[in-house]
């Protein structure tokens, strides 16, 4: 990496390895900037990149794609294989952290950073949030001399601090916003309303929807309703004596047989094997 200068913050590149802490630690930093990479990449760690001026685009193996502008932040995953870059004949400016370590983890098992959601925008005023960034591994003249735990921390307060501006506040928005169309979703299992319908309810065009619960959600809609319909058949299972027919019929599947070919799709087994492993007063 050649050195670069941030809009916010000194001139030049700060990088460190430090010894990992038992919660990990923050193995690099600084400022550079991004004339676009040269191929698909997987860094093998977690990292996160703020973009302060610029723009260009984010894709990846798993299907996501993205648009960068100012104000994003672009997450990398370990085992993702990713590519982004500046607009053709332009670069962009960010400052980027690399880091490790089974709190991070713990952040990734809990969904609040997650590989289908890996750039977040809105992050602004870009010179305030660029000081922040900073703040993790602390001004250039202490580099080497703060604890990896004390990194560490203040990695996971900036990363609590992401995940709140990202909806506003606390989240709370993009909750209700996911809680009304599931209920929409599972209040609907004869799907006899189309996703089309059920953006427009929601004040959204259909791929706008899709995107936005997929994103909030981790599968898509039509996902989404098909592993509550099973779930409501498994129920049914197991309090009442209906007939696999039965529950076909009550649930909207236009034969026992489809029902039995998605029951295996969502659970791993036929409804046959799945009553088998319930209690015998349920058999």
């Amino acid at each position: 990496m050649s050195k670069s200068k941030g809009s916010a913050g000194p001139e030049g590149l700060k990088f460190r390895h430090g010894r990992p802490s038992a919660l990990g630690r923050v193995s690099a930093a600084g400022w550079m900037t991004h004339r676009g990479m040269s191929g698909w990449r997987d860094l093998g760690h977690h990292a996160a990149a703020f973009i302060l001026e610029g723009r260009g685009s984010y894709e990846d193996e798993a299907g996501a794609r993205h648009r960068i502008v100012p104000g994003c932040v672009v997450f990398s995953f370990p085992g993702l294989r990713h590519f982004y870059r500046p607009a053709p004949g332009t670069e962009w400016t960010e400052f980027y952290l690399i880091f490790d370590g089974p709190v991070i983890e713990l952040w990734e098992s809990q969904g609040l950073i997650q590989r289908h959601q890996p750039v977040l925008g809105g992050l602004d005023p870009l010179e305030v949030w660029a000081r922040r960034f900073e703040s993790v591994p602390g001004p250039s003249g202490t580099l080497g001399t703060t604890p990896s735990l004390v990194e560490i921390c203040r990695l996971q307060a900036l990363l609590a601090e992401i995940v709140c501006h990202r909806s506003g506040t606390d989240g709370s928005g993009d909750e209700a916003w996911l809680d009304r169309a599931q209920a929409l979703l599972e209040s609907d299992r004869h799907r006899q309303t189309s996703v089309e319908q059920l953006a427009t309810l929601l004040g959204l065009a259909p791929h706008a929807f899709r995107r936005k619960f997929g994103q909030l959600a981790g599968m898509s809609p039509a996902r989404y309703r098909a592993v509550r319909t099973i779930d409501r058949a498994c129920e049914l299972m197991q309090s009442t004596d209906l007939l696999d027919k039965q529950i076909a019929e009550q649930l909207g599947f236009c034969d026992e047989y489809y029902f039995s070919r998605r029951f295996r799709e969502i659970t791993g087994r036929s409804p046959t094997e799945f009553r088998s492993i319930l209690p015998p007063s349920k058999r």
